[in-house]
């Protein structure tokens, strides 16, 4: 008999024993029933890659190397960034893929010339799922042609990302245009646009993340972070039926709110994250913090570090976002694990759920970019899309009482006709907050779009003759022989917190473009906001007032409205008051007694060329 030398022996052993591992390794064959693929990964991984798998890190502290020794979660910048990040998960010990988080609010938002659709308060007063649906989808394939597989914010829509299931009881409330609406039936109704839709797979699909859980849009005086105080009663049918939806059409993901709860943080809130929301509700998805949420628990924020991480996975917290301290939260919850504060248990159930959404996603497969998608980005079809969506959420709240012919549709052809107010012909303001930054940009040089002002001209008849004039004197209207003025003004651009708002009343120089024009000849004034502002002083000296909320990058949408092209049909989100002493006021409560009731809108006929 042959035979062989023992070094070609010992060589044949170890390749032999090579190929039977990575036949064991079931987690890494597709074909594998996923309960299977979770638990073979999860025998295979230490402490220390689990807890890796429980961090979400911000991308100016992500290396390639970070995500090799960790296994971390995610990350956030652009296409070859995360495939560098993608990288260095893939060549740690197990090959973990992360999944890669980023904000999408109203479109792929932080990304030059994305298609910026309007906000959901605008999408609310559409009244139109169908719509909002298309929207999901045309934000994720622009959110997957930059190669993010993961979306949050602040409320609840889209089948990729940003499930924003917030119901917004006061507009002082600085994420309140992040709702569409006050009623909790109408953000029920706008949410259930995905119906059977994926939240998850395939190349098209991002995860998607419902927030924040729950109750953030009824604070006391709709302060950001703040307490709401309220019965279980309300709780349940007020703040949670979306998430109800959201939950049996299987969103993957649920970011827990910074707000508390009857003075309980809700990121140590026990009964309903774990109680309520995964056994009750049957949730299978992972749970996130907010933004350093679990260091908010505290006050002052981080004042006991170790009692935050306990207090928060023991809350049933599967992923925290620890953008600046991921060391210090690795090693607290190793600590809290090994002297059995926190039971291995619970490290392993957050664990399979961040697995089990990640496997659902196809990442192990298919972890990288795919650049095909990059043509989706800002597309023509997209920009017609939100161009349909502002037509259809712009709200008449006034057209010229007890006039014939009333104002609007305005006549494209005249002599000469006035734009002025500073948000005519700035795209920052008209798109607002969470676009490009956190607190969004003002002028036009943030990203591609059209602006009312641009809009406007291109609709005119070209003998009309348009004279833009941000903040004219009374004497430049009246001596301007204008046949009529477009006013736009507004708020400016606000995210969360920094948009709180106790007074609601419409910023300088704003009023005094106003009175200057609609004292002087006739106007429509087009208010550019992300909720209800106080107008009641204004509103006699307008001919017509059109809200067009935050309308986004496609500004033509107002002017189809405005000229006639196309009829408005949109209805009031929210309740508008007279006064702010007023709020919180909502539908249905003893006290209601609104300017304009939530519901209301004017109507008009488009304009028939013969």
């Amino acid at each position: 008999m042959a035979k062989f030398p023992s070094f070609l022996v010992g060589l044949l052993l170890l390749c032999c024993l090579a190929a039977m591992g990575e036949a064991n390794e079931k987690y890494k064959d597709p074909k594998q029933p996923m309960g299977i693929r979770i638990r073979d990964l999860m025998k295979r991984m230490t402490l220390a890659e689990k807890i890796g798998q429980m961090t979400q890190i911000d991308r100016k502290t992500a290396t390639p190397e970070i995500m090799k020794e960790y296994s971390i979660a995610t990350a956030e910048e652009w296409i070859q960034m995360i495939n560098d990040f993608q990288h260095g998960s893939l060549s740690s010990r197990l090959g973990i893929p992360m999944i890669y988080g980023v904000d999408a609010l109203h479109g792929s938002n932080n990304v030059y010339k994305a298609t910026i659709f309007p906000h959901n308060v605008g999408l609310g007063a559409t009244r139109d799922p169908e719509l909002v649906r298309k929207i999901g989808a045309a934000t994720a394939l622009e959110v997957r042609a930059t190669s993010k597989t993961y979306a949050f914010a602040p409320c609840i829509w889209y089948t990729f990302e940003n499930h924003l299931t917030k119901v917004c009881r006061d507009p002082r409330w600085g994420q309140c245009y992040e709702s569409y609406s006050e009623d909790p039936e109408i953000v029920q109704a706008m949410t259930d646009s995905r119906k059977g839709i994926p939240y998850v797979g395939g190349k098209g699909k991002v995860a998607a993340c419902a927030k924040q859980f729950v109750g953030d849009g009824g604070t006391i005086r709709g302060i950001s972070e703040n307490n709401t105080i309220i019965d279980w009663h309300r709780l349940m049918s007020i703040h949670m039926p979306a998430y109800y939806d959201s939950i049996i059409k299987g969103v993957a993901t649920v970011m827990v709110s910074y707000t508390s709860l009857n003075g309980k943080k809700m990121h140590a809130h026990h009964q309903l994250i774990t109680e309520f929301l995964k056994n009750t509700l049957k949730f299978r998805g992972f749970v996130i913090s907010n933004w350093q949420g679990i260091d908010k628990i505290t006050s002052p924020p981080g004042a006991n570090y170790t009692y935050s991480v306990e207090a928060a996975i023991n809350a049933g917290m599967d992923m925290v976002m620890t953008p600046f301290n991921h060391s210090e939260f690795i090693g607290n919850l190793t600590d809290l694990v090994k002297k059995n504060v926190i039971s291995m248990s619970r490290i392993d159930d957050a664990v399979a759920r961040i697995l089990r959404v990640k496997f659902t996603m196809g990442l192990f497969e298919s972890p990288f970019t795919d650049l095909s998608f990059v043509s989706h980005l800002g597309s023509q079809a997209h920009r017609d899309l939100a161009r349909e969506a502002v037509r259809k959420s712009l709200v008449l709240l006034k057209n010229r009482e007890n006039v014939d012919p009333p104002l609007i549709p305005l006549p494209k052809k005249a002599n000469k006709i006035l734009v002025a107010g500073t948000h005519a012909n700035n795209l920052g303001y008209q798109c607002g907050g969470w676009t490009i930054t956190w607190q969004g940009l003002e002028g036009n040089n943030l990203t591609t779009g059209t602006t009312i002002l641009s809009a406007i001209s291109a609709a005119i008849d070209p003998s009309t003759q348009v004279v833009y004039s941000e903040n004219p004197d009374v004497e430049f209207v009246k001596c301007g022989n204008f046949s009529y003025a477009i006013v736009v003004v507004g708020e400016k651009p606000y995210a969360e917190v920094l948009g709180d708002n106790l007074n609601l009343t419409i910023p300088e120089p704003s009023p005094s473009t106003i009175t200057n024009v609609c004292t002087s000849i006739k106007c429509v004034v087009v208010l550019i906001s992300g909720r209800p502002l106080l107008i009641q002083p204004y509103l006699p000296l307008m001919d017509a007032l059109v809200v067009a909320w935050l309308p986004g990058s496609e500004g033509q949408g107002v002017a189809d409205v405005l000229f006639g092209d196309y009829g408005f049909t949109g209805k009031l989100p929210h309740t508008w008051f007279k006064t702010v002493e007023q709020l919180p006021m909502n539908f249905g409560d003893p006290h209601y007694d609104p300017l304009f009731p939530l519901g209301f809108g004017l109507t008009t006929k488009p304009i028939v060329v013969e």
